[in-house]
């Protein structure tokens, strides 16, 4: 038998998902990626209208970056939320891997729109650099460390996240097999560790009064009103996740 070309396997494979998505699994998978997509495009919206006062460009990616984590929350909460009350809530744990896959995908659009209208696909912008040769400087001169240091750990969060949308399929869980497929699957709580730094600094940090907003800034604005809210969401979710263990553990014990 002759083996297939590069095209015939892709057609193949076109034709095993487009089968895969006519089955009932595959309409209710469906249906949940357009409702999570949905969801994360109304958030996202919710965020954008909230903050009339910035430029429409700010506006839009910070709009993106907030509703990502939303996503994250939800996809992170699911399993202990799954695991507290399982009689009520396991049917919840079906929706985890399109809520992932959405953040995945809004968390790149909100680094595209950062690389795009901030960093101004300018490698020295996105670390912090800026350009003032009007006093006599050619080079870039790094005025803002907090701002590159926050970017590259967003970076890698973006990274990790995109590895796991790569494994987030039954093909990846065949080809890998469930347990090391189960271990690369927990690398979404570095991202999540990952996310919370990156946004601490510029919910907290970035836009307070310092020399370097003084020098290059035109003023300093109103503080960001999901601050609070964005520290109350994570400590909901380390509560969750702290009973969810102590839960498992006491079970664990009993059984001993």
């Amino acid at each position: 038998m002759s083996q297939q070309t590069p095209v015939q396997e892709r057609v193949g494979k076109a034709i095993e998902a487009l089968a895969e998505a006519t089955t009932p699994v595959g309409k209710r998978r469906l249906l949940m990626h357009l409702v999570v997509a949905l969801t994360g495009a109304v958030v996202t919206y919710l965020f954008w209208i909230s903050r009339l006062e910035w430029d429409n460009e700010m506006r839009t990616w910070r709009a993106f970056g907030d509703a990502a984590f939303i996503l994250l929350f939800v996809a992170l909460s699911i399993g202990p939320i799954a695991r507290l009350w399982p009689k009520v809530m396991t049917p919840l744990l079906h929706w985890r891997r399109a809520v992932g896959i959405w953040f995945a995908l809004y968390a790149a659009v909100h680094a595209y729109l950062v690389w795009d209208g901030w960093a101004r696909w300018s490698i020295s912008g996105f670390l912090g650099y800026q350009h003032i040769a009007n006093i006599g400087i050619p080079e870039p001169v790094l005025v803002d460390p907090g701002f590159g240091l926050a970017n590259l750990i967003g970076l890698v969060a973006l990274f990790w996240a995109l590895v796991l949308l790569a494994i987030s399929s039954d093909r990846a869980i065949n080809y890998l097999g469930s347990r090391a497929w189960k271990h690369i699957q927990q690398y979404a709580y570095v991202v999540f560790y990952l996310v919370i730094l990156h946004a601490s600094y510029f919910l907290f940090l970035h836009y307070e009064l310092s020399l370097r907003n003084l020098v290059f800034q035109r003023g300093i604005p109103d503080p960001n009103w999901f601050r609070f809210w964005f520290l109350g969401l994570v400590g909901i979710l380390f509560s969750l996740q702290t009973a969810a263990m102590v839960k498992t553990l006491r079970q664990r014990r009993g059984r001993g």
